[in-house]
């Protein structure tokens, strides 16, 4: 392990996984509290749309993708809170059109076509050095964010109508968070690819729900879980020449089996 270290890429990996982990935890306490876990899907898979879009016109594929993700945020929020289409059906259509869009642009680029099973499935030896520092910003503001603003997201979470009668500010407060999750799928594509991004928002808050009743103990548990498993992961895939993604997911599923395991054990009759 020691040598690995030794390595720039799987340094920057290292630092981007921890960092990223420690926002993905926070928001997707959050995400499951509120029960709306698909949201994250449909704007992981349209953030791809913007990939696609930004390497035919020759721009960042990763500010294709966080513009694209945020479009998406805000439209499924605003169009279902109007009422004129249903949530459910607006994810599916971001979700597909999205995936779609992204082939397309990507198709039609001219000369070398880029692998994209990288942005499917992750690749640790594209995270670089830019990254793990815009890694750093987003997490510290995700922190920030949350020691600030977590009682009144604890509000929000499980009773909207309360929330209201005690003037919480929602939107403001909801736009923030969605902001938070779009540029966290935005940054995680690179560990965990468009495929599997949603397991970091789901995993850990679920882990962590089922061993913490208090929603800020919730959120602690939930960003160290997701650490943990983060860090396990991108180990055992470069010890044993893994995919990078769908080992740190698998790494989330023994822990969380591991988990219900212990509950059911230690609910079991002596």
């Amino acid at each position: 392990m020691h040598e690995l270290l030794e390595y720039g890429f799987f340094r920057n990996a290292l630092w981007s996984t921890l960092l990223i982990g420690t926002g993905c935890g926070l928001v997707g306490t959050y995400i499951v509290a509120r029960r709306v876990v698909f949201i994250s899907g449909g704007i992981t898979h349209a953030s791809f749309g913007g990939l696609g879009l930004a390497y035919f016109l020759g721009l960042s594929p990763l500010l294709g993708a966080a513009l694209f993700a945020l479009a998406a945020a805000f439209s499924i929020l605003r169009l279902s809170a109007g009422g004129r289409f249903r949530e459910d059906s607006l994810i599916g259509i971001f979700w597909s059109a999205g995936m779609a869009m992204g082939v397309l642009f990507i198709y039609l680029t001219p000369g070398y076509a880029p692998n994209l099973l990288s942005y499917l499935f992750g690749n640790i030896l594209t995270v670089t050095a830019s990254q793990v520092w815009l890694s750093l910003a987003l997490g510290a503001a995700i922190v920030l964010f949350f020691v600030l603003f977590h009682r009144p997201l604890f509000y929000i979470a499980f009773d909207r109508e309360y929330s209201r009668t005690h003037h919480v500010a929602i939107e403001w407060l909801e736009t923030g968070v969605t902001v938070c999750m779009a540029l966290c799928i935005v940054l995680c594509m690179k560990l965990a690819g468009i495929i599997l991004v949603i397991s970091y928002l789901t995993i850990p808050p679920t882990i962590a729900a089922r061993f913490r009743g208090n929603f800020k103990q919730q959120l602690v548990l939930s960003a160290a879980v997701s650490c943990a498993g983060s860090v396990a992961g991108l180990f055992a895939s470069a010890l044993l020449d893994l995919p990078s993604g769908a080992t740190i997911v698998f790494c989330f599923l023994l822990l969380l089996a591991a988990c219900h395991a212990m509950r059911r054990r230690g609910k079991a009759p002596r």
